[in-house]
């Protein structure tokens, strides 16, 4: 049985939160640079140009890539051969959060309560998705986000005769009605399966994936390749303002799910898409 200590955790979990905010991962970088090249309209590559000079000043002056540091959303990996010392591992957690964003200066930005919106000032509760593995190591993946994204989010319900040309436009038409709100050129995260619960989850876990990596079942990378090409043929572009790069990449992640149901969730980020994870 390993042993780690909360204050380890802690101290890990604060720099993840600064520096997922400050240092865009190198696959971003990649996609918004290529998108660049590949970019037809004038004011869509002088935006997206503008995007790759955001992010070099941000990492070289340690400033947020976004205003939007987002809420604190935290994908931990327990192996089932690890014992937390030192405290509850959910507190250790949040204390990370707490530290990063308040030493970080990262801006603020959770309420304690949906209706009464006072700010908690220190950008905790944390959003902790929580899965026991093999092994005697802990993996700590920070993924902030902001909710210009976020509020597009879409889940529907379709049963299982629903024809996949049906739950492609549902996925397309709910991109064309987000428009310029989710910050594009956007990455789409797409789940299929589960439970209502659950295939939210997954939409959100395929933005982990590396940027333009595909799907190794050959049916869910062509669906990803047919979606990102409709997608781009909308004309939004760029922040909204017209071009052929509107996504950069769409992720899709499927699972198991009943007899009679096919649900299917939308999670969107704009071209910040950060994360940055540990492995202790």
């Amino acid at each position: 049985m390993r042993q780690i200590d909360c204050q380890q955790i802690t101290a890990a979990v604060k720099q993840l939160c600064i520096d997922a905010n400050c240092i865009l991962p190198d696959d971003m970088r990649r996609a918004i640079c290529q998108s660049c090249d590949r970019e037809e309209a004038e004011v869509g590559k002088s935006i997206l140009e503008d995007l790759v000079e955001n992010y070099r000043l941000a990492e070289e002056k340690r400033l947020p890539i976004c205003q939007d540091t987002g809420i604190a959303v935290l994908f931990v990996e327990l192996g089932q051969d690890v014992h937390i010392t030192g405290g509850y591992l959910e507190d250790a957690l949040n204390e990370g959060v707490r530290q990063g964003y308040v030493e970080g200066l990262l801006r603020l930005s959770i309420v304690g309560d949906p209706f009464r919106r006072e700010n908690t000032n220190d950008n905790t509760p944390a959003v902790i998705h929580l899965r026991i593995v093999e092994g005697d190591r802990l993996k700590i993946t920070a993924a902030p986000k902001g909710f210009g994204s976020e509020n597009m989010s879409a889940l529907k319900m379709f049963k299982p005769t629903a024809s996949l040309e049906t739950i492609e436009q549902f996925i397309v038409s709910a991109v064309n009605e987000a428009g310029s709100n989710p910050c594009p050129p956007i990455v789409l995260g797409v789940g299929f399966g589960g439970t209502s619960e659950q295939v939210m989850l997954l939409a959100k876990r395929a933005l982990l994936r590396k940027a333009g990596s595909r799907h190794p079942d050959p049916f869910y990378a062509e669906m990803e390749q047919r979606l990102l090409e409709k997608i781009n043929r909308l004309g939004i572009g760029p922040q909204g303002l017209g071009g052929t790069t509107t996504a950069l990449a769409v992720h899709i992640e499927a699972a198991p799910t009943h007899i009679a149901g096919l649900p299917c969730g939308l999670n969107m980020s704009c071209h910040v898409l950060r994360h940055a994870e540990i492995l202790l």
